[in-house]
């Protein structure tokens, strides 16, 4: 009877709740949802247990009336968030600009010819990625996105050039003298080659990834590129997107994964054509 009373009253509660009741209930979940993945990928997860310990023992401490030590124990809470934030600034930073330049808008506006590059971008891209991986040839191909890369391009040799497969290869030949670094490319065209990336700073990265790997990792974690890595060991393929690996794809995988991320559908390009007619439109008035 409890039971069918409580699934009652359940109902009842649903029945109250507004379109901005589900509205909220969804936002909180997706900024729980975005939290857990930023401590997942960073160091931030040590700390985050210690504050939970420090809660843990401030409520006891309430509960046992134990006044001296409640005190003392929500000090240190404070002074401990205090310095979550100047500690774990550069990630919090990072987390801020990617979400301030998430939105797909500035790229649909950048007019079609970008689509048109980039998609031949990434069929060389894919084409010199399996040829490299039959020779076990290293490299690391990083596709901007709407985050600048152009701290890294400035560590690297201007190249300012369409994307072919050839170039890509004659770039990663291990006796040419940009082969260590990274190739970015820009709008569908190679802005630099030799380029220096940030590593991950993920501990639980698996030992058997080499610096390439970090490397793509570490750009993908603080910026939206996506980053295509070809491994010197094994010859095996690899996507890096948003901090997280994907490994030993086959050439037909990597160029989906890279469309699916790179280049917008055709609702989307309807949608740009639809807002660059209504410009023209009133521009011409």
């Amino acid at each position: 009877m409890d039971t069918i009373l409580n699934l009652t009253g359940a109902f009842r509660y649903l029945a109250t709740m507004r379109a901005f009741d589900v509205l909220d209930i969804l936002i909180v979940a997706l900024v729980i949802y975005k939290l857990l993945g930023l401590l997942r990928r960073t160091n931030i997860i040590r700390v985050a247990k210690g504050i939970a310990v420090l809660v843990v023992a401030m409520g006891i401490s309430q509960i046992f009336k134990l006044n001296m030590l409640s005190f003392l124990l929500q000090g240190a809470l404070e002074l401990g968030l205090i310095a979550l934030v100047i500690l774990f600034q550069p990630e919090l930073r990072r987390a801020l600009e990617k979400m301030g330049g998430s939105g797909k808008l500035s790229f649909l506006l950048s007019g079609e010819y970008k689509s048109m590059h980039i998609e031949n971008a990434i069929t060389q891209t894919v084409l010199a990625c399996s040829d490299m991986a039959k020779t076990r040839t290293g490299a690391i191909i990083v596709f901007e996105g709407v985050n600048s890369l152009e701290d890294s391009i400035r560590t690297g040799t201007v190249v300012d050039a369409g994307v072919t497969a050839e170039l890509l290869k004659n770039l990663f030949f291990e006796k040419a003298p940009l082969h260590d670094g990274a190739v970015i490319v820009r709008d569908g065209r190679i802005a630099a080659a030799g380029c220096m990336l940030p590593l991950s700073s993920n501990m639980n990265l698996s030992k058997e990834l080499g610096m390439r790997h970090r490397a793509g990792i570490g750009i993908s974690e603080q910026t939206d590129a996506v980053v295509v890595i070809v491994s010197e060991e094994s010859g095996a393929i690899s996507v890096a997107i948003d901090g997280m690996l994907k490994r030993h794809l086959s050439r037909e995988t990597t160029e989906t994964i890279l469309r699916k991320e790179l280049v917008p559908d055709e609702a989307e390009i309807e949608k740009k054509s639809i807002f660059e007619r209504f410009k023209v439109k009133r521009d011409g008035k």
